[in-house]
């Protein structure tokens, strides 16, 4: 019974799963899905077009990218405890600059300090935390961790709609940072308090290793990566997942409109989604653990191009919930085997930078997704070509994806 391995896996190290668990939870701050149920309020307040609004937290998205690449790698030099404090107060801070936020300057500040924070460095700091200290067991560790983001999505953006509603979206923020608060320290802190120990286990496990692919892939390090022809066939399926699924939940309410759908009809099913991807995120946790991330990696993609055909050809609003069942499935595949490719791929010595610059592509290709589709929109393409050619470009970096794991990996020592 695959639930079975989750409770041993829980008993053993209860403590550091839910740190993992808490900050991906906590990055909800800086994601899509709650950033955007904001997004109404702010634009009345500014009087800003769709197109301006847009624009703003692309920007702000962009500006998030480019610093990660020398914030995000700071978790390998420093004890996670310290990080992760300085992270929660990151969060804290962004919260509480946007009361104060004026005109739409000071607004794009505010995006990418809830970008930077939040998507970017709390839930890094969760997966680097499962991906590096669960050697046994990673795939259910990243899946638990990875459950931070759905069930944020499943109950963050209707409480933040009902508080915009009755205090205004300026009272909400400053309510979330002084949540944030009094919850992210202590319970750090506390989550913590055994680091010492697990972090010297670690030290000692990468000393004694004795296997020769686990010690080959260990010592992998970024520049290293980026000589790695592997990691440039990857890169397609990688980003695919933040820029398509971001795109979407974007254009939501505008391929309702294209399609006569309700726009509540829309939004009331992403509890279907949310579901669907807390489920699908325990599956593939055990089946990462049994046949690697390598195996299942290649199979996400699957789902993905599905839900583009879905969504792009079905005219009739029930569709609507097979197409939220199979992005769930992608999202709650491709985000816990995605996190555990990485190690598997090249190591734990260096992931936190590592991963932070595949996450920068990441947080770029979120930003971009949108644009492209709302260029696309607004030259006239019609949403079944568009979510064709989504499709289309899935299927190729998949192939990319597929033949990429099967190229050998060049030895390290060509690298020296």
């Amino acid at each position: 019974m695959f639930i079975n391995p989750y409770k041993r896996l829980i008993a053993r190290s209860p403590h550091l799963l839910g740190f993992g668990f808490l900050m991906v939870f906590y990055s909800s701050i800086g994601q899509t899905f709650f950033v955007g149920v904001f997004g109404p309020a702010i634009q009345e307040e500014f009087s800003l077009t769709h197109t301006a609004w847009g624009s703003i937290y692309m920007i702000g998205t962009l500006a998030s990218a480019i610093v990660f690449i020398w914030s995000g790698p700071l978790i390998d030099r420093y004890r996670l405890p310290v990080f992760a404090l300085a992270v929660c107060a990151f969060m804290v801070v962004a919260c509480a600059y946007m009361p104060f936020v004026s005109g739409p300057v000071m607004l794009v500040f505010g995006i990418f300090l809830l970008r930077h924070a939040g998507q970017g460095l709390a839930r890094h700091v969760g997966t680097i935390t499962m991906g590096r200290y669960f050697d046994r067991g990673r795939g259910r560790a990243l899946a638990i961790g990875a459950l931070g983001q759905p069930i944020g999505e499943a109950m963050l953006p209707f409480l933040a709609v009902t508080a915009i509603s009755i205090v205004g979206w300026r009272w909400t923020y400053g309510g979330v940072a002084t949540i944030l608060a009094l919850l992210s320290f202590p319970t750090v802190v506390w989550l913590l308090r055994g680091y010492d120990q697990f972090h010297k286990k670690y030290l000692e496990s990468i000393r004694n290793s004795s296997d020769s692919i686990k010690s080959n892939v260990a010592s992998w390090t970024r520049k290293m990566v980026l000589s790695d022809s592997r990691f440039y066939m990857l890169l397609p399926a990688v980003v695919a997942s933040p820029m398509i699924a971001t795109a979407f939940f974007f254009h939501h309410l505008n391929i309702g409109e294209a399609k006569a759908w309700d726009a509540s009809w829309i939004t009331g099913n992403y509890l279907l989604y949310a579901g669907t991807s807390i489920f699908t995120n325990v599956i593939a946790g055990s089946f990462i653990d049994r046949f690697s991330a390598r195996k299942v990696f290649q199979y996400t993609m699957f789902p993905l191009a599905l839900a583009a055909l879905t969504i792009g050809l079905a005219d009739n609003h029930l569709w609507v919930l097979l197409y939220m069942v199979l992005l769930g499935l992608h999202v709650g595949f491709s985000q816990t085997s995605g996190s555990a490719l990485i190690p598997e791929l090249y190591g734990v010595e260096h992931l936190g930078s590592i991963k932070s610059m595949v996450s920068v592509l990441a947080v770029l290709s979120s930003a971009v997704g949108p644009v492209i589709i709302g260029m696309l929109i607004d030259r006239g393409l019609s949403i079944q070509t568009i979510c064709i050619l989504i499709a289309s470009y899935v299927v190729l970096a998949n192939i990319l994806l597929v033949v990429s794991l099967r190229i050998a990996p060049p030895s390290l020592g060509q690298h020296s």
